[in-house]
């Protein structure tokens, strides 16, 4: 579904891709029209997965673990796979139990958001 830096990560249970617009000075005129001044457009990726063996958890988080990264996706509005450079926001990684000494994660959700 999708690489970080040219590695294949495992199929999330769930993948968004949200595009947003970033605006400069925008504001309206006397007439109410808006004045509009887009200076980009930038995609966001809300990722979730379904419970993850310890290995592929590891393997996801140290994946997007750097400061930035390269993620090649299925852009929607492109209609193609694209490489973006982009950023983690927070990790969720809710533990349900405890087995043995060793937890159990009951998945992971995060956003990798475009530089």
């Amino acid at each position: 579904m999708y690489k970080v830096n040219g590695v294949a990560m495992p199929t999330p249970k769930s993948f968004n891709v949200t595009i947003s617009d970033l605006d400069g000075d925008s504001n309206r005129n006397i007439n109410g029209d808006l004045l509009r001044d887009r200076i980009a457009t930038k995609r966001k990726l809300e990722i979730e997965y379904q419970p993850l063996n310890s290995e592929k958890l590891s393997l996801v988080l140290k994946a997007i673990s750097p400061v930035f990264i390269n993620v090649e996706y299925p852009d929607p509005l492109e209609g193609r796979v694209l490489t973006k450079v982009m950023y983690a926001g927070d990790k969720s990684i809710p533990m349900y139990r405890i087995i043995g000494g060793v937890p159990k994660w009951n998945g992971l959700k995060f956003n990798l958001i475009e530089k």
